[in-house]
């Protein structure tokens, strides 16, 4: 591609093709993105094509499922800075047939990339890759204009997790249950620790079963948040993180405490369900504990056999 040309002439719209590819030695850039990325810098606009493969982030996904490192990607911001996005959606045996005819590669490449890279089992996956990463964008899109038009969630377009983390031994089981919970509904999930005044009293090993708590969740792949307390009720920040993030899932922990106590001392989790005004499935993971409950729990308070509730935002 001649960047030098195209600059002087400097039109509205550039089509390029292929923009995870290598350029050619000599070029001004190593890489065709980099081409892109001035031309977008002198206000021309560019419409261009890439493949689910070479998105950078799913590149262990992608030699996982293929057996094949791909070498050649695009950093995420690249694609994230997309006004928009196409998805071009071809069934496997759409794509198949055109290998075979020739209209994507010369017949002996076409025959290679049939028997290795483009099986149908592979093409399912890369499919569905593809499928996910544009709903992804667009779930991201529709929390940017909810929150920039200050609309109250939460609106159901897909499923996003909360789940609420404390001192308590048990937040790390809460944890994997909300991991391996968004894994079944392929939803974007997030622990949330609500700092108030009582965080203050935690002790040292407290405080550090926390930031090991949200610590983990980082590493299975979710989002750790610590918020400060708005001077009310736990179960009102916890409401207003969800509404205001669109949240349409809550985990909580929930003690066998008795009713009488409850009454008397207030239950974190009856506050949530009934001020959230939803309704609230049982579920019973099983998340034991060798170490005895804290006396200080802000968002999870467990006590015996494990009970947790997941409210449904609606």
């Amino acid at each position: 591609m001649d960047l030098d040309a195209i600059i002087a002439r400097h039109p509205q719209i550039v089509l390029v093709d292929e923009l995870a590819h290598t350029n050619a030695p000599g070029s001004r850039h190593p890489k065709r993105y980099l081409d892109v990325e001035e031309l977008l810098s002198r206000g021309i606009n560019v419409y261009t094509t890439v493949n689910i493969q070479h998105i950078e982030s799913l590149n262990d996904v992608v030699a996982q499922i293929t057996h094949v490192r791909v070498r050649e990607t695009v950093p995420d911001s690249i694609f994230d800075r997309a006004d928009a996005v196409e998805l071009v959606d071809l069934t496997p045996d759409d794509l198949i047939q055109r290998l075979e005819e020739g209209k994507v590669y010369v017949p002996r490449q076409a025959e290679r990339a049939l028997e290795h890279f483009f099986s149908p089992a592979n093409l399912t996956a890369l499919r569905e890759l593809a499928l996910r990463r544009t709903a992804d964008r667009v779930d991201e899109q529709l929390l940017t204009q909810m929150q920039a038009r200050a609309i109250p969630g939460p609106w159901a377009a897909g499923e996003r997790i909360l789940v609420c983390v404390s001192e308590d031994p048990r937040g790390a089981g809460l944890v994997r249950y909300a991991k391996r919970l968004s894994d079944r509904l392929h939803g974007p999930w997030t622990a949330l620790y609500v700092e108030g005044r009582r965080s203050v009293q935690l002790s040292e090993e407290e405080r550090d079963r926390v930031a090991d708590t949200l610590r983990l969740a980082q590493a299975l792949g979710g989002e750790a948040v610590t918020i400060p307390s708005a001077d009310r009720s736990i179960a009102d920040d916890v409401i207003g993180y969800a509404q205001t993030n669109n949240v349409t899932q809550i985990i909580i922990g929930k003690s066998t405490r008795t009713r009488w106590f409850e009454i008397l001392h207030g239950s974190v989790v009856h506050d949530l369900v009934r001020r959230s005004g939803t309704s609230a499935s049982m579920s019973s993971p099983a998340i034991p504990s060798r170490t005895p409950r804290s006396p200080r729990s802000r968002c999870a308070r467990p006590k015996g056999p494990r009970r947790s509730i997941r409210a449904r935002m609606r």
